[in-house]
Formats: structure tokens, sequence, C-alpha cells
């Protein structure tokens, strides 16, 4: 058989040009999967495959795989002065599963995935495979070119953050359930979020990882989206339906450190090539991975290609960088002596603050209207300000301050809750440092920390009654806004990643209220730039009373651009029916409400105020007029001035 296999020959130079390996080696090649892993080409006469991959300290790189019966000696590659072994072979074709065997200075033999592979084998196998991704015809152009408008700050941004893997299972007859497949969710998924309302999908990252309970964060395969669900082109699918739809799709990337699996980068040519040999600078002690060298020019490279990648290849429409706090300091859950000081005595990681602000300025130069979104949780400055003025270059922040903060009070019995009043409020002598988004994600599902219904404090009924005024005050609260998949219709138990959600709960009439309850606050939203507009600046908010911790009430205001266009937000945050409850508002005239959580059809009580609510010539917080309203138990209201056409 072997007789058979087609032999290898040298690259042209033109495929991998000096001035290519001059900007890898640089660490400003912004596009080195075009020429980097394995690609479908034609060479003179013949159709084959370009091999090329990054192993300076290696002795010999062979390709091996099904073509040649994984065996040694057959297809040797070519070394270059930059470290780069390439070869090409002709005959091969799409789906063929390769990798390369490494031979290392001590002579030892490492089988290792292609790092820029475009595709990988289903776990437990770890065999990189040729995809062709210019193989599928994209229809949303209009979409691409409208992004920067779909995308601007000052539009509603509203998230719903998913798990492929386990938001829904399907019946089979060998392993009592399987995931969805990209077309299946493609058929379920996005018209279920439209309906809901959401702007955005977010994605747990689906780039090729081996062990599910990492949820994709420990990652094998950078350039290769999950084989779980089918192939790259099954994905682009998922993600021009989801266009097509009016929904954009972010995806979680995990630049911040890699798995230790003997098939990835880990010690990938018998050295620690794409982390820091030192374990006190390389090596995560909490997560058992390793941390990238950003020094590296040729690491900084394959990161910040493999960030523009998702967007040019697969239409991604925003990164969110997960565990950037981990990147930017060094000595990030170390005690002392187990880290190592920057040039200037700091525990700032220097090359890992350029690196962020390079792949920022290389993603929105080369990608207007993509969204960058920083997973940060420290008092690092200007996160989400630009890099020209010593920003880190971020579209926008998590607030997990204000996560940690409410999610606090929300779990505190509504008898006590006076005593700790600041912790609704305190978010706002910060709120608009950053461009913040409130997340309610999937690490407050986990881990025992229990769903967001079961963090809420009372009874049954005052749980499904705090969720809804919860998720209230957060739509009506600056910010843009992430829930976690199956927050939306309270789920009970928390999240597990190896079963679907608890969809039977949407049986009980409580669950389908606050799921009722969440596709009227996405409208509303959506449809009001009172709650959109002015996220970032004070002009978007005022206070009407943030005092009023005996009651347990806060009210507040929300701007559009226009000041004249305003929402007034009320939270009762007690089981307690508060009537003639009266607070000051800037216009006269008739208000009406356009959410109200305690209304039946969520699940509430049913105490509302009527189809309109007229104001009392009272001065009352600084106001000259006031509205009489009775709060009902629970529950925030939004309301809204009635104009003579309204």
């Amino acid at each position: 058989m072997e007789h058979d296999i087609p032999a290898g020959r040298a690259v042209p130079a033109e495929w991998l040009s000096h001035f290519d390996r001059y900007l890898i080696s640089e660490g400003t090649h912004e596009r080195a999967y075009q020429k980097l892993g394995a690609h479908l080409v034609r060479h003179g006469e013949d159709e084959g495959v370009v091999f090329a991959v990054w192993a300076p300290n290696a002795r010999q790189v062979e390709v091996i795989g099904d073509f040649n019966g994984w065996h040694s000696g057959l297809h040797p590659m070519h070394s270059s002065d930059a470290g780069i072994w390439t070869l090409f072979v002709p005959g091969l074709g799409e789906h063929t599963v390769y990798k390369y065997r490494i031979t290392a200075q001590t002579g030892e033999q490492l089988d290792k995935a292609d790092p820029l592979g475009f595709a990988m084998e289903e776990r437990p196998r770890t065999g990189s495979v040729v995809a062709n991704l210019d193989r599928y015809v994209w229809r949303d152009q209009e979409w691409v070119a409208g992004r920067p408008q779909r995308q601007a700050l000052d539009g509603p941004i509203s998230i719903y953050e998913v798990h492929l893997g386990s938001w829904r299972r399907m019946p089979d007859a060998r392993w009592g359930q399987r995931y969805l497949t990209y077309r299946e969710l493609a058929a379920e998924l996005i018209p279920y979020v439209k309906e809901l309302g959401y702007t955005h999908i977010e994605l747990l990252p689906i780039a090729e990882h081996p062990f599910d309970g990492s949820w994709g964060y420990q990652v094998l395969g950078f350039y290769a989206p999950t084989s779980r669900f089918g192939s790259p082109q099954d994905f682009m699918f998922f993600v021009d339906e989801c266009h097509a739809a009016g929904i954009g799709v972010l995806l979680d990337w995990v630049p911040a450190h890699f798995p230790k699996d003997g098939a990835g980068l880990n010690n990938f040519d018998g050295t620690q090539l794409y982390a820091h040999a030192n374990p006190m600078q390389g090596e995560h002690q909490d997560w058992g991975t390793m941390i990238f060298n950003y020094s590296r020019n040729e690491v900084r490279s394959f990161l910040i290609s493999n960030a523009l990648f998702w967007i040019d290849k697969y239409h991604i429409d925003g990164l969110r960088v997960d565990a950037v706090a981990s990147m930017l300091y060094l000595d990030y859950s170390r005690q002392e002596g187990q880290w190592i000081a920057n040039e200037h005595g700091g525990r700032e990681n220097l090359a890992a603050i350029g690196f962020l602000r390079k792949v920022n300025e290389a993603l929105h130069g080369v990608f207007p209207g993509v969204l960058t979104i920083a997973e940060e949780s420290t008092s690092w400055p200007m996160v989400s300000r630009p890099t020209y003025i010593g920003g880190l270059g971020f579209t926008l922040k998590w607030n997990m301050g204000w996560m940690h903060d409410t999610l606090s009070y929300m779990g505190k019995d509504a008898l006590f809750r006076r005593f700790h009043h600041n912790q609704m409020t305190f978010g706002m002598l910060y709120a608009f440092h950053e461009n913040f988004v409130l997340p309610l994600s999937h690490d407050e599902a986990v881990h025992g920390k229990g769903s967001l219904l079961n963090k809420m404090s009372g009874d049954e009924w005052q749980k499904f009654a705090n969720l809804r005024a919860y998720y209230g005050f957060m739509w009506g609260y600056s910010g843009k806004k992430l829930l976690f998949m199956g927050g939306e219709f309270g789920q009970w138990q928390e999240w597990n990643h190896d079963t679907g959600l608890e969809w039977m709960a949407l049986e009980a009439p409580n669950h389908r209220g606050v799921q009722r309850l969440m596709r009227d606050l996405n409208l509303v939203y959506r449809s009001e730039a009172a709650l959109h507009q002015i996220d970032f600046d004070w002009n978007g908010f005022r206070w009407i009373d943030a005092n009023d911790s005996d009651n347990s009430v806060l009210s507040f205001l929300r701007f559009a651009k226009d000041s004249e266009d305003f929402i007034v937000v009320v939270c009762n945050f007690t089981p307690v029916v508060r009537r003639q409850y009266r607070i000051g508002v800037p216009r006269a005239g008739a208000y009406r409400e356009l959410i109200n959580s305690d209304l039946a059809i969520y699940g509430g009580s049913g105490v509302d105020n009527g189809p309109v609510c007229t104001t009392l010539p009272e001065a009352c917080h600084t106001f000259g007029q006031c509205l009489s309203l009775t709060l009902p138990p629970l529950t925030t209201l939004w309301l809204k001035p009635m104009h003579d056409d309204t």
C-alpha cells in the first residue's frame, strides 16, 4: 500500500514568502492562517495539500496521517531559517486526517495536532482534518455591511449566553440523548432566541476541546470549530442563519491559557514554545493549564491571527475575551515568592497588556463594528477605552462588581434588605467608568452556586417574584445585558453541562410567566431609546430616590438623547404592597405602565396602577410634580409619560 502513497515535494517559495516569514517572526502577521496549517492548493500539474507548521527547535518534523498509515519516514518536511517546516503532498483532498510527528532535539517523538488546523476529529481522537473553508457560500453580506450600525454603543444589546452542548438534548437509541447539530440548533435555537427578543447569542467556546467538563475553555484546536456538532460548513450555516434572523453571534475566545494535552501546544517541539518555560510565569496553578508567552512574537501572531480568523472565516460579530484579569497580573492567584516581577519591579504583565491592545487595534481596524468584550473582574482602569489614550481598547467590559453586589442583595430576606440597600446603589458610583455589560453568566449557575431562581430569597412565590423584579431592575439599569440560558424561564436546578435545560419546567405557569416577562422586557428595551441609547454616561441616568432603604424601594429615570424621552423605573424589593407611594417626575401629565413584573400573565398577584397614572402638582424629589403610585409586592415598574398622540 505504501507504494501508492504520493511523495512529498518542496513548497513553492511564493506560498510562504520571505515577507510572510518576517511578519510571523516579528509578531505582526495578522493572517497567519492563510499560510500556516493545511491548505488545499494546485502546485504545478497536481492538486494536493500544503502543510506548514512553526517548530523552530525540532530536529525533524514529518506529516503522518490516514494517507500514509501514520508511518514515519514517508513525508519529512523541509525547514527554514524562520523555524517553519513545509511540505506539499499531491493527491490529498479535503477530510484527510493528519498530525505532525515532531522529533525533539533530545530524540523524543511527539505527535501533535496542527496548531492552525481548520478542523479536528471528534474527541477522544485528536487528529487534525484538512478542511476547505472557502466552500461555503455566505448570504449575509447586508448584515456584515451594516454591522457598525447594528452594534453601535447607542443601540440595544441583549445577549443570550449559550452552551451549545447542553441547551437541548435529543433522545438517542444508543446513548440515551445526544447533542443537537449546528443545523438542528439553527432550526431550534435561533427561532427561540428571536421570539424572546434578544439581539445576540453568545456561545461558550466552540473551538475544539477534548474535555467536555471544560465547557470549551481548555482549547486544543484554536482554529477548529468543535466537531461535536458538525462540520465547519455546518457552523457557518448556523452563523448565517443567525444573521438572517437579525441576531448577532458573539464567541467566547480563550487567549489566556491552553491545556497540557499531549496533542496540543504544550511542549510542542520538545520545548515550551507557546508558554514560558518557567512555571512561575508559564503555568496556571488553579486551572492546571499553561499561560501563553505574550513576549514571543510568533505567539502574538498566532493569537492575533486567531482573533481575526473567527471574524474573517466565520463572520462572528464579536469576541468575549475570557479571563482577562489572569492575563493582566503576573501575581494572579499566586502567593508571595510564586511570581516574577516585570522589568520595573511591578506586578503588571506588560507583554500581555501590549498584546491585548494590539489585538483590539487589529480587530477594530480590520472589521469595523465588531465587539470585543472583556471578562475582567478587577479595577484595572480604562479597559473599554481606546488604546491611543492608554486604554486596553475593548468595546465593553463585564460589570462583575454590579453582579456580585446585586445578587448578594437579592439573596437576603426582604426583612433585612433595608440594611444592605447600598448593594443596589453602589454600582452607580462607577457605572460610567467603563462601557459595561451587566452579566448574569454561566459562572453564576454552577459549582454549587445554584440557579438564579434558587439564589432569590423567600418561599416559592417570593423567589419567582424576586427574580422577575430583579430582571426588571437589570433591564432598566444602565448597561448592556447578558443572561445565561435557563435563567430566562427560572430553571430550578443549577446548570449541568451533561444534560439539557429543564424544559419541562415550562409546563408550570410560573416558569412560563418568567419567560413571558423576559420577552416583554427585551421588546420594550429594544423599542425604547431611553433604555439603551445612553448607557455609558450620566446623561442617560438620574436617581429619583436612591435612599429609601426603610422601604427597600429604588426609583430612577433613564433618558434618551432627546431628554424629553424618558422612562421611570421603580423597584419595590419587599413583599408589601405600598399604596400612595409618591415619586417626583420631570413632566406633568399622564403616565402608563410599560412593564409591571407583578402582572398575572407573569405569575404575579396582579396589582397594578390601572391604564393611566396622572401627576399631582406637588413638589417631590427636586421635581415640581409627582406620581402617587401603588407599588405591587416584589415588583419593578417601568412607566412612560403619555403624549397627546399616545
